[in-house]
């Protein structure tokens, strides 16, 4: 397949959504794929809601997201701008051709009259659309209404009789009846283009070749056909992907977790489990496998094994591949990225030395095998901060207090930590081997207890490492309060 284009354009109304990040992956993997080109661009025709803030939020999720992107918005191009209100000029002589052609026309209608309209269409049970009013104005009835200070909007005249053909990437062959759409709007009383206006000459003029997106754009898909088949433009190849569920089944939203990528980025998602993640909502590669590093999900990519069928966002799954990421990354990275949420809670200052900075990727380490994901670090880690420590309240932990060599154990420990001025986890180890040795105790009545004393619970990091981690002289302190407070 050659010079392939495609493109991602986002409204600016918003973070990127986890549906609008799976579109954006589905589509750079297909350029990469096909060895093609990606375009950004950006659809902020609706004013009110659009911001250059939100704008540069999806931008900046889509470079942490590795989807670096060849033309558009702060790359340029041959084909700019990419903002459409930049492009208003750009569309002008378009709808000009339209209405000399006849293929679109003035409208005059009130909002209070379409109303009416839609209501009585719906009373009959029809689909409702506009009926075409001001299909047939003359000259001197439009004169009339223009004076009378009303401003109109462009309609598009959709033909009559016709049966528009979607041959969909994805979902094959879908119909739509002319009849059924009604004369839609092309141009606002404001002069802005709507969008199925806009996305066409936007398309057509950039040379894109195939649109990747949602399922519930398909729908507008027989509006956009026709207004390239009015202006003679080659028609590009359509594949609608199926909507992403929630675990309900139910469209997904916020009441099933975190929907846009700046909030999973914030919780201490890895980008490239992210995109695993995604690539795998409604596309299946041959085989078992599960986890595909960039590069593989590029060569083995193919819209032939695009589901039509929804995908379900499985947050325990996604949790699941992130760990394996962690797992796999860097205690350097893994560290950069817990620290935010550690400092957060209060646990290490904000301005953090290199020498403490080090002890804590020491720390981190001992959790890595159970992060799922960094924001859970501080309560993973919290064991390693504080003076004192107060007892779960579990039967286990009441059990190894309540065995009769604990205060002897506690005791002899606490007495040998304080002879170390530092020590390291062989130095521990040798240690509780000769408390042990001493007192005739092994196994739980002898790590169990110095456990639960040091630490207030009978699970967690690698004992050797936490008493190494903490330093004999806090290990003593805590032992001590323990001792008191039984």
């Amino acid at each position: 397949m050659e010079n392939v284009r495609v493109r991602f354009a986002p409204s600016p109304t918003g973070p990127l959504h986890i549906g609008g990040a799976r579109s954006a992956l589905f589509n750079w993997l297909f350029a990469r794929h096909y060895g093609g080109k990606m375009v950004v661009r950006v659809e902020d025709t609706d004013l009110e809601r659009s911001t250059g803030e939100y704008e540069e939020l999806i931008l900046d999720s889509l470079r942490w997201l590795g989807l670096n992107w060849d033309e558009g918005i702060a790359v340029g191009g041959e084909h700019g701008p990419y903002r459409q209100q930049e492009r208003l000029e750009i569309y002008r002589p378009y709808v000009d051709k339209l209405l000399e052609t006849g293929q679109a026309y003035h409208c005059y209608c009130s909002g209070e009259e379409l109303e009416a309209e839609r209501e009585a269409l719906l009373a009959r049970n029809e689909l409702p659309r506009y009926l075409g009013k001001c299909r047939n104005l003359t000259l001197k009835d439009r004169e009339e209404l223009c004076a009378s200070g009303k401003q109109p909007v462009v309609r598009f005249r959709v033909p009559e009789g016709q049966t528009l053909v979607v041959d969909d990437l994805v979902r094959g062959r879908v119909e739509f009846e002319s009849d059924g759409i009604g004369d839609f709007i092309i141009i606002k009383s404001d002069g802005i283009p709507t969008y199925n206006f806009a996305v066409v000459l936007d398309d057509a003029l950039m040379d894109i070749t195939h649109i990747l997106r949602g399922e519930e754009h398909l729908s507008n898909t027989p509006r956009q056909i026709l207004i390239y088949e009015a202006l003679n433009f080659t028609l590009p190849k359509f594949a609608h992907i199926s909507l992403i569920l929630g675990e309900d089944r139910s469209k997904m939203s916020k009441r099933h977790g975190a929907t846009s990528v700046v909030q999973y980025r914030q919780d201490g998602y890895l980008p490239e489990a992210l995109v695993n993640f995604l690539a795998l909502l409604g596309w299946s590669p041959e085989g078992e496998e599960e986890i595909f590093p960039v590069h593989e999900l590029v060569s083995r990519f193919s819209l032939k094994r695009v589901s039509k069928s929804p995908a379900v966002f499985n947050f325990e799954k996604l949790k699941w591949m992130n760990a394996h990421y962690i797992r796999e990354a860097s205690i350097e990275r893994v560290t950069e990225l817990c620290l935010p949420h550690i400092q957060e809670a209060g646990l290490v200052e904000t301005d953090i030395t290199p020498e403490r900075l080090a002890w804590l990727e020491q720390v981190v380490a001992t959790v890595q095998e159970k992060l799922e994901y960094c924001a859970q670090s501080p309560e993973l880690v919290r064991v390693f901060f504080g003076e004192t420590v107060e007892l779960d309240d579990e039967e286990d932990i009441r059990l190894v207090m309540a065995m009769e060599t604990t205060p002897a154990v506690l005791n002899t420990f606490r007495d040998k930590a304080l002879t170390f001025a530092q020590w390291d986890g062989d130095t521990v180890r040798q240690t509780l081997k000769e408390v042990g040795k001493e007192l005739g105790v092994k196994g739980k009545p002898l790590f169990m207890a110095v456990r639960v004393a040091v630490s207030g619970q009978s699970h967690g990091p690698d004992l050797n490492s936490l008493l190494a981690l903490l330093g004999p002289a806090l290990v003593a302190k805590r032992l001590e309060h323990t001792l008191h407070s039984m």
